[in-house]
């Protein structure tokens, strides 16, 4: 079964927690491990439009290291000279890798929670700790894909009466493209506005209002919740002993790896592959049961 049939406070942990192990972790095995977990996550959940993306994000991340050791200048290991004769180095170079492979990795983490995390879970979580935080949210995250279909409409709209972004010349399209930016801004600001005053006048930000739920903590929540949380100790303890670390200046100096760090490599591991490893296993019961069941059906009608 997918993450989404947990319970949201699940999701919100682990989600977390993984973005800012993403982020903080700069150990180059953990960084891999990052971003092969959420390049695959990410593909089981949105299919193949999502791997053309990823495959997109991939040179960029080198693209980002060349700019990036092309303006900041550390370590001892000289390539080559710019333009103002400043040498680029192999240490900033690498660090430019990581910070891209960063960016890359958290953007399709974002995809993931865009997928999973819907606008009743969001008002579930914040709504009583902080009602217009989660209206806030709510409405954002409701946004994202609206958006992109109303510029569609104007779009389309704007190409029946001649004034679309591929008509006129070069001073034209920019002038019709600004306009529809335009429109769509305005449109995106109203419906913020329309929304906002929605909520309010629904009682919303009252304080001791209610608020139903249909979500229930089960005992399967309990065991995704036990095995995240030991997972999550684990990899407290890496951090405890400064195993996801690695110095790029003035050298790139990394700590020996043990077999204690392997076992910190698998448990972040399953960590980060838990979500698609549950989907995965629910999917195959699924089709082992139906398969079961239209094999006797077919058995019945042979008979």
């Amino acid at each position: 079964m997918r993450l989404d049939s947990y319970h949201p406070t699940i999701q919100f942990i682990y989600f977390v927690a993984a973005i800012a192990a993403t982020i903080c972790f700069n150990h180059p095995v953990f960084l891999v491990l990052s971003y092969l977990a959420v390049f695959l996550y990410s593909i089981k959940l949105n299919g193949v439009r999502q791997l053309v993306v990823n495959i997109c994000l991939f040179p960029l991340v080198f693209v980002y290291a060349g700019y990036y050791a092309f303006y900041h200048h550390f370590g001892i290991t000289a390539l080559w000279s710019n333009f103002i004769d400043n040498s680029i180095t192999l240490e900033a170079f690498i660090y430019g890798i990581t910070i891209g492979i960063r960016i890359a990795a958290v953007f399709m983490w974002c995809s993931c929670i865009f997928t999973i995390v819907s606008t009743d879970k969001i008002i579930y979580l914040f709504g009583r700790i902080s009602p217009k935080l989660s209206l806030f949210l709510s409405i954002i995250l409701r946004s994202v894909p609206r958006i992109g279909i109303r510029a569609k409409k104007i779009a389309l709209a704007r190409e029946g009466i001649g004034k679309g972004c591929r008509k006129g010349n070069i001073f034209l399209r920019v002038w019709h493209l600004f306009g529809m930016i335009s429109i769509l801004v305005t449109w995106t600001l109203e419906d913020f506005l329309e929304s906002a005053a929605s909520m309010k006048s629904r009682g919303y930000s009252l304080k001791g209002r209610s608020a139903f739920s249909i979500y229930r903590f089960d005992y399967r929540d309990r065991g995704v919740v036990i095995t995240m949380f030991a997972c999550l100790t684990v990899l407290f303890m890496a951090i405890l002993l400064d195993q996801t670390k690695i110095y790029y200046d003035p050298v790139i100096v990394i700590h020996r790896i043990t077999p204690m760090s392997v076992v910190f490599y698998l448990v972040y591991g399953v960590f980060l592959l838990l979500p698609m490893g549950l989907q995965s296993v629910g999917e195959w019961r699924f089709n082992r049961i139906n398969g079961k069941k239209y094999g006797y059906f077919e058995v019945y009608m042979v008979k």
